[in-house]
C-alpha cells in the first residue's frame, strides 16, 4: 500500500516542486489549494504520469469548514494519511513599513500562514496518533515549510516574518508532543526561491545574490526544496526529529 502525503498549496511553486518529487518516490498525493479543480487538471495529470494517485481538495486553510472538508476528503478518498507537508502561505498584500501596517492586512496573512496552518496540523496530528495506535509500524511525519524570514527581519514584511517565526516554534512544540508516538517533525527553511511569489522582486534578489547574499550564486528552485522534503519523508534523517533544515544556498552562514 502506497503512502499518502497531504501537501497544502501543492499545485504551484514550492508545493508543486515537493509534489513532483514525492510522486517520483511513489507516494499518493492529496493536494490542497484555493484554485478551482479545472484550473489544476493539467498539474494533476502530469503528476499522475508517475503512476501514483493524485486527488485535489480545494479550500482555504484559514477557514475551519475548509480544513474540515479537506481532511474529510482525504479520509474518504484514501482512508489514511502518512505525511503532512505544511506549505500553503501568502505574501503580504502590501509591503508596508512596520510603522504603517494595517490590521486587515496583518490579519489576512496571519489567518492563513499561522492560525490556519496550526489548526490543520493539530487535526492531522490527532489523526496520525490514532493511526499510529492501530498500526505502530506505519510511518508518519510532519514537515512545515517556513522561511529564512523566521530569523531574518524585513521591515516591510513584518507579518510574514512573524508568521514564519511562529511556525518555527509550532514545529518544535509538535516535535516534543509527538515524540512519544514516534512521529518525527521537521521544519524546512527555504531562502530565496524562484516562484511566482518572488517573481516581482526577482531582479532585486538576483542583484543581491550577485553581491554575495548567498554562497551559491543562484536563486533556489522548488525542486531543491522538493528533494529535501523527499529525503525527510523517506526517513533518510533518522534520529533527528525537531531539526531545522535550511535550503538557502548558504545565506545563513556567518561570514567575516
Amino acid at each position: 500500500m502506497r503512502k499518502v502525503a497531504l501537501i497544502t498549496g501543492g499545485t504551484r511553486g514550492i508545493g508543486l516542486g515537493i509534489a513532483q518529487k514525492l510522486a517520483k518516490e511513489g507516494m499518493d498525493l492529496a493536494l490542497n489549494g484555493v484554485r478551482a479543480k479545472e484550473e489544476v487538471e493539467e498539474v494533476i495529470s502530469d503528476l499522475e504520469k508517475e503512476g501514483v494517485r493524485v486527488e485535489y481538495f480545494p479550500g482555504n486553510i484559514a477557514e475551519k469548514k475548509d480544513r474540515e472538508s479537506i481532511l474529510e476528503g482525504v479520509k474518504e478518498k484514501f482512508g489514511r494519511l502518512n505525511f503532512l507537508v505544511n506549505n500553503a502561505g501568502v505574501a503580504p498584500r502590501v509591503r508596508a513599513d512596520v510603522l504603517e501596517v494595517e490590521e486587515s492586512d496583518f490579519d489576512y496573512l496571519m489567518d492563513i500562514n499561522q492560525r490556519g496552518t496550526f489548526f490543520l496540523t493539530q487535526a492531522v496530528a490527532k489523526w496520525m496518533v490514532e493511526q499510529k495506535n492501530v498500526s505502530p509500524a506505519s510511518d508518519f511525519a510532519l514537515v512545515t515549510i517556513t522561511s529564512v524570514s523566521a530569523k531574518l527581519a524585513s521591515t516591510n514584511r513584518v507579518a510574514y516574518c512573524m508568521s514564519k517565526s511562529a511556525l518555527s516554534m509550532m514545529s518544535q512544540v509538535f516535535a516534543v508532543r509527538l515524540a512519544s508516538q514516534r512521529i518525527p517533525v521537521f521544519e524546512v527553511q527555504p531562502g530565496v526561491i524562484e516562484t511566482d511569489m518572488t517573481a516581482k522582486v526577482k531582479e532585486l534578489y538576483e542583484e543581491k545574490i550577485a553581491h554575495g547574499l548567498t554562497l551559491e550564486s543562484r536563486m533556489g528552485t522548488p525542486e531543491d526544496v522538493g528533494k529535501i522534503v523527499a529525503a525527510l519523508l523517506r526517513g533518510d534523517l533518522c534520529y533527528a526529529t525537531g531539526q531545522i533544515i535550511a535550503v538557502d544556498g548558504g545565506m545563513m552562514v556567518g561570514r567575516l
